[in-house]
């Protein structure tokens, strides 16, 4: 049986990647210290191939039955934990990615490396292609997660080039589904929130930044896709569909049947104006590309959550 170790497997990607390998006849270890994910995600697991282990990456690990993939996904990624967090996420993007590539090369293991789209910073170039370099401020309030994906993307292509370790890369665009916490701060949950309880919807600035959102069993099946590929630089994923916030907004108003109003807060800082990717690579070396559209996708995410919905047209 094939064995693969997720980390941050209690969170919210981590937890329906689970079910994934799970559902493919996989054996799954979950690693996770619970700092932002959640039992909750996990209890729905009844399955023998399933163990959980909790357990912070940023310490050494030791898995001792055979290993043959190593998804590192550990580490917070919403700003109101990273911004909590500070330390603790530059912490699990240098040692926790230390000691999850470590793991993988002692088990001559594939390891897949959960980066994110936040390595481009506030772009200069739109769409964003994987060899756009970013425009980061590295000392900014945003800067401990952005700098710690960059860093850990370095440290994944440290270990493939000189240590020879199967190795890949994933950028993660905004993804969305069941199991994202109401609070976390990212925008479709605080939405969703928001208009189920007929609250003001917070748009921060105008509403006119974009970003795209890709729903999350798509995302899930570009990353087992690129974990079997021969690809070792990084490939976005995500739905280059792009959105306004404010039209993100007014489509959780229509899909909830919200009374809602829409009002608007100040921009944070460092907040990107623009993310769309440009996921040319991903539809060529992949044949992945996201097939759920965004209501569609809310209408699922509402599903998953046990609100009843109208079935769009």
């Amino acid at each position: 049986m094939t064995t693969s170790v997720v980390t941050g497997g209690a969170g919210f990607l981590g937890s329906h990647l689970c079910d994934r390998l799970l559902a493919a006849g996989h054996r799954v270890i979950c690693v996770d210290n619970l700092d932002t994910g959640t039992l909750e995600n996990i209890e729905h697991i009844r399955d023998e191939a399933f163990t959980f282990l909790q357990h912070d990456l940023i310490d050494h690990i030791e898995i001792a039955e055979r290993v043959d993939y190593v998804f590192h996904l550990a580490s917070p990624a919403s700003p109101i934990d990273y911004l909590r967090l500070p330390l603790h996420t530059l912490k699990v993007g240098s040692y926790g990615t230390h000691n999850a590539l470590g793991l993988a090369k002692r088990h001559r293991a594939r390891f897949l490396l959960a980066s994110t789209s936040e390595v481009y910073g506030d772009p200069k170039e739109h769409p964003q292609s994987e060899g756009y370099w970013g425009h980061v401020n590295p000392i900014g309030p945003r800067g401990v997660y952005d700098e710690a994906k960059r860093y850990a993307e370095a440290l994944t292509m440290a270990y493939h080039r000189q240590q020879g370790v199967d190795t890949h890369i994933v950028r993660i665009f905004n993804t969305y589904g069941p199991r994202m916490r109401p609070h976390d701060g990212r925008a479709i949950p605080t939405f969703i929130r928001q208009a189920l309880q007929d609250k003001p919807i917070t748009v921060f600035g105008d509403g006119s930044q974009t970003r795209s959102f890709c729903y999350v069993s798509d995302l899930i099946e570009g990353i087992v896709r690129l974990i079997d590929s021969e690809r070792h630089e990084p490939v976005n994923l995500g739905n280059p569909g792009e959105f306004t916030i404010l039209e993100l907004a007014e489509a959780v108003v229509r899909v909830t049947g919200s009374a809602s109003p829409i009002v608007h807060e100040a921009l944070p800082q460092d907040d990107p104006t623009v993310r769309r990717p440009d996921i040319t690579l991903a539809r060529e070396l992949l044949g992945w590309e996201p097939t759920i559209e965004l209501e569609d996708g809310l209408r699922l995410t509402l599903a998953g959550m046990g609100v009843e919905v109208p079935v769009g047209p």
